[in-house]
């Protein structure tokens, strides 16, 4: 599993979005990109943090970010998360877990005792030249865009 640092080139994917398109990260090429990782759709962190981006969205799109928001959740959840709370973004299907691990945010949990796997809420910035400026890990889902104007 990849332990990525600000500064590193972020791994370049391909996969799915919610509404079935391609998705690859070199299409945002010349991009600022907000790529967040989140365990699971339509949970209430989940929901709080995505409706923050999707409040804020154009105020970050003013700035020159795009928004790409990532969970191993597939197509249809994905499709059914965005129609409920009308997400403007897109929302990528990481069922193979290849980005997730390939980011280092597939990681082993612990809840009750009880040890899984799953993914650690964490957004990358990215920069148009695909390199990783910063990286959020302690990401607060109520404040999820304001965290990102913050640091940067």
């Amino acid at each position: 599993m990849a332990v990525l640092n600000e500064g590193d080139k972020a791994p370049g994917f391909t996969a799915k979005d919610q509404n079935g398109n391609e998705v690859t990260l070199a299409g945002y090429k010349g991009k600022n990109i907000i790529l967040y990782f989140y365990p699971k759709d339509d949970t209430p962190g989940c929901t709080a943090q995505a409706c923050d981006f999707r409040d804020n969205y154009q105020s970050l799109l003013s700035k020159g970010f795009e928004v790409i928001g990532v969970s191993t959740d597939d197509e249809k959840s994905h499709k059914k998360f965005e129609s409920k709370y009308s997400l403007p973004f897109t929302l990528v299907a990481d069922n193979s877990h290849e980005i997730v691990e390939a980011y280092g945010v597939w990681v082993e949990k612990n809840m009750y005792g009880k040890k899984y796997m799953g993914t650690a809420r964490t957004t990358f910035i990215i920069n148009g030249d695909g390199i990783i400026s910063r990286i959020i890990s302690k990401v607060d889902t109520q404040n999820a865009s304001q965290q990102v104007l913050d640091v940067l």
